[in-house]
């Protein structure tokens, strides 16, 4: 982690664990919280003024995982309450870095906390530039 990551604000968001989402033993599957880093990475773009949507339609750029890391710390278990917290790590020309801490909202347990890189491509896969106007809405860490 950078110095610089340690200084860009935490989004959040909360979602309630559904039944689907465990296992037999009632734990949290593990890989819902790749999909809970999703959930994260969305309000993120909506907390710095921007839909993720509008930057493929209207930059041609999308945004695909190419490394994921999680830590698992403590069971998320059926009905609870979760926070998803995401902060910018890292922006540069052709990629970007996100990290995560899921919490349990009751009693602030730290449940999992992770990163992931992604690429920008194009529609036809090719590697391309972060837009300018995106980079700076989220080099400028406002929150709408």
């Amino acid at each position: 982690m950078t110095d610089e990551s340690r200084t860009n604000p935490w989004s959040e968001a909360t979602v309630r664990v559904r039944y689907a989402e465990t296992d037999k033993a009632g734990v949290v599957y593990h890989a819902n919280y790749l999909v809970w880093f999703e959930v994260g990475r969305v309000e993120l773009c909506r907390d710095h003024g921007f839909n993720y949507r509008d930057m493929e339609a209207e930059e041609d750029a999308l945004l695909p995982v190419t490394e994921v890391r999680a830590r698992y710390r403590a069971p998320a278990r059926y009905d609870d309450e979760i926070l998803i917290r995401t902060r910018l790590i890292e922006l540069r020309s052709r990629s970007v870095t996100f990290g995560y801490e899921v919490r349990r909202v009751g009693d602030g347990l730290l449940l999992a906390e992770g990163e992931t890189h992604h690429i920008v491509i194009s529609g036809n896969g090719r590697a391309r530039t972060f837009p300018d106007r995106y980079a700076r809405f989220l080099k400028s860490g406002r929150r709408e």
